[in-house]
């Protein structure tokens, strides 16, 4: 059904709204495309979250498969493993993608990732575990790729108008793919198919979707085959945009990329501390609540497929629902300001989780406080999707040629935000069964989600920087109103 609506499209099958672009077109099909090709990136990266416990415990699916023998140490190396190979490509994504295309980048990167889902089951009953911490490892690389090209890809197709509103469409695939993942693989698991179908199932959807992405998709506008010239004009030349010409300039941009003024930027810099703040409370999240649940309020989710989706899925909902407000608020009389837009969701999306936290540092052992604290859980994890449309998308506000590349360089230093917040709960939880020590754990999260957003909101900017284009660093060209608006004398631009 999807792919039958590119023929359509291809034949101008849709109508204007308003002079401002169709109102379905091919930026839309290529978004759906994007959100399906994170759903399986993610599924690829979940799946031995849940394949682990089937691989260990011939009880918890079909005895006809292998068991191994790993203990809590080798298990924590191969959860781990991924993100050893994933910090190391985030910049280096971003960069390829500006020059080569986000197209060609985001193809080999899942790709290259299924086909070694494929391997997987086969490393493990030959190589043990070591040759499965290389694989995993190796996947990262090729998924490190995946966010940067992203954010280039959405920066050549979304219209200023329309920015948050798909990039959080988008974004919403990675949940989707997990929530699938975690739901059906204990299924699967327990099937005649056994847990190596865990890993093959994913790996072959993406490499389907590889090819379909490469057969139907461009990296720019300009190189789309089936879009009109009105739709073509309505996202290269909306609000915020860039010159019609940036769209097939890539390699002229990227080879003169403005390291300096990036790093050196007060809104970028701003940026990375909010895109850090957030991977630490999420990813305190992710990996400690569990544990909290069992030690403190004696319930194992981490088993539970179903119950461990629900904040994702949750997620999901929220998504549409965030993306539904921003609308509502766009169509207002009087216009919201794209600062304000950014700074209200990015404050739905921090802030909410930090009060939740605050909660569950208060929560004890007992069967309502039990379902208290999935109420809590799931409220944090899932309000968090409203800063899809805060610091998520302000890569392309501050930035459209270099998105891709600002992506890189945030999203790897949120990585080791999400490296190194377990090793600190580590060293504060030294009793798991200490609700004390727990509600530390909170307090300090909740008070890095407050920073995060504060910062965000007094320094966060969202007006196209100088530095975006080539050309002002070479010859003495007229700034827009866009680029010299919101400019702050506390703030290099």
């Amino acid at each position: 059904m999807v792919l039958g609506c590119f023929g359509s499209c291809c034949r101008g099958g849709y109508t204007n709204i308003n002079q401002t672009g169709p109102r379905f077109g091919v930026r839309h099909l290529q978004c759906i495309l994007v959100f399906f090709g994170l759903a399986v990136a993610y599924a690829l990266r979940v799946n031995l979250s849940v394949a682990i416990v089937a691989m260990t415990d011939r009880n918890a699916s079909n005895p006809d498969f292998p068991e191994f023998d790993w203990d809590e140490s080798v298990k924590s190396y191969l959860l781990s493993s991924f993100f050893w190979g994933y910090v190391v490509t985030q910049v280096p994504g971003g960069y390829l993608s500006s020059i080569y295309g986000a197209k060609y980048m985001l193809f080999y990167g899942v790709l290259i990732c299924s086909c070694l889902g494929l391997l997987t089951p086969f490393c493990a009953m030959t190589g043990g575990w070591k040759l499965m911490v290389f694989l995993r490892s190796v996947q990262g690389l090729c998924q490190g790729v995946i966010f940067p090209s992203t954010h280039t890809f959405l920066s050549k197709w979304a219209p200023a108008e329309e920015r948050g509103r798909l990039v959080g469409y988008c974004y919403s695939g990675s949940q989707f793919g997990t929530v699938i993942m975690l739901s059906v693989s204990g299924y699967i698991a327990s099937s005649s198919l056994g847990w190596p179908s865990i890993f093959y199932v994913p790996g072959c959807v993406g490499i389907v979707w590889a090819f379909v992405w490469l057969y139907y998709c461009a990296s720019t506008p300009a190189e789309h085959a089936g879009i009109t010239p009105a739709e073509r004009r309505h996202i290269e030349y909306s609000g915020q945009a860039r010159r019609p010409s940036d769209a097939g300039r890539e390699s002229t941009q990227s080879s003169s990329i403005p390291w300096l003024k990036i790093l050196t930027s007060g809104p970028f810099l701003v940026l990375v501390l909010a895109h850090c703040a957030n991977n630490w409370g999420f990813w305190t999240l992710l990996t400690e609540i569990p544990t909290f649940m069992k030690s403190v309020l004696g319930m194992d989710i981490k088993n539970n497929g179903p119950l461990s989706a629900l904040p994702y899925f949750a997620m999901i909902l929220l998504t549409c629902m965030f993306i539904w407000l921003s609308d509502v608020l766009k169509q207002r009389g009087t216009a919201v300001p794209l600062s304000f837009s950014r700074k209200f969701f990015n404050t739905l999306g921090m802030w909410l989780p930090m009060v939740a936290l605050i909660g569950l540092g208060y929560i004890t052992e007992g069967e309502a406080n039990v379902r208290l604290a999935i109420a809590l859980l799931t409220l944090a994890v899932a309000t968090n999707s409203a800063t899809y449309l805060g610091f998520h998308v302000n890569h392309i506000d501050l930035a459209p040629n270099y998105a891709g590349t600002l992506m890189g360089i945030t999203n790897c230093a949120a990585n080791f935000m999400s490296i190194l917040a377990p090793l600190i709960v580590g060293l504060i939880v030294t009793d798991e069964t200490n609700p004390a020590q727990w509600r530390i754990v909170f307090f300090f999260t909740a008070f890095v989600y407050f920073m995060g957003n504060t910062l965000f909101m007094l320094f966060g900017r969202t007006n196209v920087q100088r530095w975006n284009n080539p050309m002002s660093r070479t010859s003495q060209s007229v700034a827009t109103p866009e680029m010299v608006e919101e400019q702050s004398p506390l703030i290099s631009s």
